[in-house]
């Protein structure tokens, strides 16, 4: 019996656990407007210093975070992005078109831990800070001006591919699951050492914090 009740308790303190969602604060610092999407989550138009909080469920996987640059929207949410497009629309239902920096999170996975990272493997748009404001795990930065110092190959209005969105074969797009650091990946890499370069980048960029914690992704850090 008592052996019963524990686990019912352990069971119940699970369920509490998990379904904390987490909150994710998105400002926008830099000195231009930028279009904040999110999925789960939608889309906002944010000008210099404002920001927009959304809240995820726990047990999202496959979540995303960016900024959209170059915008134009009518009154009924439909219009264009340079970069960060998603469907032409202002709150995204999909993920958007590269290139865009992506802050990205699976929450209450593995021993109710989430994981977090900043991507560059849809290329670069926005510098971008992706931190926690709770949990006590490490926050990820991504600041150079990589728009500026972008290789010729992966030139894009507004952004810098990444090599797989330019040249799709697998050395850059790792469809085999073998792939290793390129001349490309190495320069993102050097540029932003938090960020994942390529697919397989994880040892330096995959970050696990304690399931519910809460976020901050900043552009323009």
């Amino acid at each position: 019996m008592a052996s019963s009740s524990i686990l019912s308790l352990s069971f119940f303190s699970l369920l509490v656990t998990l379904s904390h969602a987490a909150n994710f604060e998105i400002v926008n610092r830099c000195s231009y407007t930028v279009w904040a999407a999110a999925v789960p989550g939608g889309g906002r138009q944010l000008n210099q210093g404002q920001s927009w909080t959304i809240n995820v469920k726990a047990g999202t996987t496959g979540g995303r975070i960016w900024g959209r640059t170059g915008c134009s929207f009518d009154g009924s949410g439909h219009g264009r992005c340079q970069t960060g497009d998603c469907g032409g629309l202002l709150a995204c239902t999909a993920y958007g078109s590269p290139p865009n920096t992506l802050a990205e999170f699976a929450l209450n996975q593995y021993s109710n831990q989430d994981y977090v990272d900043i991507s560059l493997v849809d290329g670069f748009n926005v510098p971008m800070d992706f931190s926690p404001t709770s949990g006590g795990c490490r926050g990820m930065r991504c600041t150079a001006d990589i728009n500026k110092k972008c290789p010729t190959a992966l030139k894009a209005p507004g952004g810098c591919n990444n090599p797989c969105t330019v040249f799709k074969t697998d050395q850059y797009c790792c469809n085999s699951g073998s792939c290793q650091p390129t001349e490309y990946s190495k320069f993102f890499k050097s540029n932003c050492p938090d960020a994942y370069s390529y697919p397989k980048d994880d040892p330096t960029s995959l970050v696990a914090c304690p399931g519910g914690t809460n976020y901050r992704v900043v552009f323009c850090p």
